[in-house]
């Protein structure tokens, strides 16, 4: 008589037994609300229910709320929606995924029913197979990853159906909230059959597509369920190494720092950009201040990324200077590119009237002398410093210049700082001095070689005169000897007069004036503008060693010894 009643446990209860017909039962608390309810009643009248991965939550948590079990009735609700989610449900790689999705809003109720593990599950382990099983359909609208690509290339000529990417349930994820993308990653994870770039890459796509502004300065309005999405995302990220780019790390420490995330997450950011910040470009670590900060960027957040850099650094090589046979070791491709990029960054923030001179010197310091083959970012990031601050003490500025290594200087780079007037006077005497010592020795290298190949070519025709001439062995001997001597007179005499035309035109610099007048110049205007001090007389002498070069009799005495 009442098909209600017939089917669901809870009414029997709920109905008193004194056959009172007017009373009136409230269920409010009912899961899925009056349209899950609605599904149940029809049920229970024989009438058709139609049931798909957008309601069969609902009408499976209402059941289990009315107790339509099979021991109040065979066949009934709860039995057939199981059915139903076992036999169509957890099959369909996006029915998982939709299901997922609404098991949020019928929270304790799914999570009791084991409606969200049984979804986790279907959709971890679809994720995880080879790719070659992958027969449903999937939504992928973004590029292959760059291992693919490869792998692409390598066609035999043969016609094949294009393969799976390995990262092609990346995008059907993004539509779940960051809870439930939670435990489907860490599913994911704990399965390992995913590979750890194809996990980084996923959790990518997610940030992008919740936080479409994460590299913009906006981000500092978020409130507090975008903070902590920021530090959701930053404990699922792989532990292993290039798993995320470098630049998508930093883009999200720009965010956690921003929106103060913590001191936790910036931690774990920054250790894992010290891992790889060898990717890094400049735009990358130009990460803005916080409210209340004087300076535009951020140095202190790089000075630390660099430091954790160069500890992981050493650790790799037990010690970054160690000597190896008597000989320092070679700094790594990987430091001379972070030497490089954060010399970038130097001449950048140089540019901020605001930056401190010890932050400046701090981060420049950080990377070691040895890991800079040439210093002219250096040079060029401590020119702009000064330039961008006039009122720079004579102290500060050779804090500077003590930075940079003068004879790791390109001719480039030196003929430019000779006539800049920002350096300080000792400075460019360095520079001079180094770059004319450089000059003398490079016109020493070319003497000795015209040298060399004059005997060696006296010394090849007179073995091709004893080989034609055999016979005659004395005689081609005498006469070898004497054509020998001739020939290294000869270079002698020319040896002198190439060292002497070359030392007249090493003498001679841009615009015809020597090193000597350039500085004379430079010391006459320093006195006259009172910047001369007690370094000028050191500079003087050092000035005056110059000369050595030009007065030593190595060369004259070289081809003498020979002869």
């Amino acid at each position: 008589q009442f098909p209600l009643l017939s089917k669901c446990a809870r009414f029997q209860k709920l109905i008193p037994t004194t056959g009172d017909e007017n009373i009136d039962i409230h269920i409010h608390d009912i899961p899925g609300g009056p349209k899950a309810f609605e599904i149940c009643a029809k049920f229970c009248y024989g009438m058709v229910v139609t049931l798909n991965a957008y309601n069969v939550v609902a009408a499976r948590c209402a059941a289990e709320y009315l107790e339509m079990n099979e021991t109040v009735d065979k066949g009934n609700l709860i039995y057939k929606i199981d059915v139903f989610l076992s036999s169509s449900i957890f099959r369909s790689w996006k029915d998982s995924i939709i299901v997922l999705g609404t098991t949020k809003a019928h929270l304790p109720w799914s999570e009791d029913l084991k409606l969200v593990s049984h979804c986790i599950d279907s959709i971890a382990s679809k994720a995880s197979v080879d790719t070659s099983k992958v027969e449903w359909s999937y939504t992928y609208n973004r590029k292959k990853l760059s291992t693919e690509n490869d792998l692409d290339m390598q066609w035999n000529g043969v016609k094949k159906q294009p393969s799976v990417p390995k990262d092609w349930w990346v995008e059907d994820l993004t539509d779940l909230d960051i809870d439930s993308y939670k435990q489907v990653i860490s599913a994911i994870k704990t399965m390992g059959m995913v590979p750890k770039d194809a996990v980084g890459e996923a959790i990518k796509a997610y940030t992008y597509k919740k936080l479409p502004s994460l590299s913009k300065v906006s981000m500092i309005h978020g409130d507090g369920k975008v903070r902590a999405m920021l530090v959701t995302i930053t404990c699922l990220l792989p532990s292993e190494k290039g798993s995320v780019s470098c630049s998508f790390l930093l883009k999200l420490l720009r965010a956690t720092n921003l929106l103060k995330c913590g001191e936790m997450c910036r931690k774990e950011l920054v250790k894992r950009i010290g891992r790889q910040l060898d990717e890094a470009s400049v735009s990358d670590l130009l990460i803005p201040t916080v409210d209340g900060e004087t300076t535009g960027y951020d140095i202190d957040m790089i000075l630390s990324i660099v430091e954790e850099y160069v500890r992981q650094d050493n650790k790799n090589t037990q010690k970054h200077n160690a000597e190896v046979n008597g000989h320092v070791q070679a700094p790594s491709t990987s430091m001379i590119t972070v030497a490089k990029v954060i010399d970038g960054y130097l001449t950048e923030v140089a540019k901020d009237p605001n930056t401190p001179v010890l932050k400046f010197i701090n981060l420049a310091e950080a990377i070691s002398g040895n890991s800079r083959p040439f210093h002219d970012g250096l040079y060029r990031a401590i020119d702009m410093y000064m330039k961008e601050h006039p009122s720079l003490s004579k102290s500060d500025k050779k804090k500077l210049c003590c930075l940079m290594d003068c004879k790791k200087l390109s001719p480039e780079a030196c003929a430019h700082a000779v006539q800049n007037e920002r350096l300080p006077l000792r400075t460019v005497v360095q520079v001079l001095y180094h770059e004319q010592t450089r000059a003398s020795a490079a016109a020493t290298v070319r003497a000795d070689s015209i040298c060399i190949g004059s005997y060696e070519s006296s010394r090849s025709g007179a073995t091709t005169n004893t080989e034609d001439e055999w016979d005659g062995v004395i005689g081609v001997e005498d006469l070898s000897l004497s054509s020998k001597t001739t020939k290294l007179e000869k270079c002698h005499n020319a040896e002198k007069s190439h060292g002497s035309s070359k030392s007249t035109a090493n003498g001679k610099a841009k615009g015809g004036a020597t090193p000597k007048k350039v500085l004379g110049k430079m010391l006459s205007s320093k006195a006259l503008t009172g910047e001369r001090s007690s370094s000028d007389s050191s500079d003087s002498a050092i000035l005056r060693s110059q000369d050595h070069p030009k007065r030593t009799p190595s060369r004259s005495t070289k081809p003498s010894a020979a002869a």
